[in-house]
């Protein structure tokens, strides 16, 4: 069984899934929030999302609610 090597090249956070201190890769997204609503393209959001190496989790934040 291949196990994972930490990478350390990344961004280090508490990953809430985990519980452990890992290395994440970070990047902003730019998503509509109501995609029914009439002025939809104006409705675009920054979000932070970020993804922990060691067990995959993925998460993501509203920018403005940070």
């Amino acid at each position: 069984m291949a196990s994972k090597i930490p990478r350390t090249d990344g961004r280090t956070e508490q990953c809430e899934h985990c519980g452990r201190e890992t290395a994440h890769d970070v990047r902003v997204e730019v998503r509509t929030e109501n995609e029914q609503a009439e002025h939809a393209a104006n409705s675009r959001e920054p979000y932070r999302v970020v993804t922990c190496h060691a067990c995959g989790e993925e998460t993501s934040q509203r920018m403005n609610d940070a």
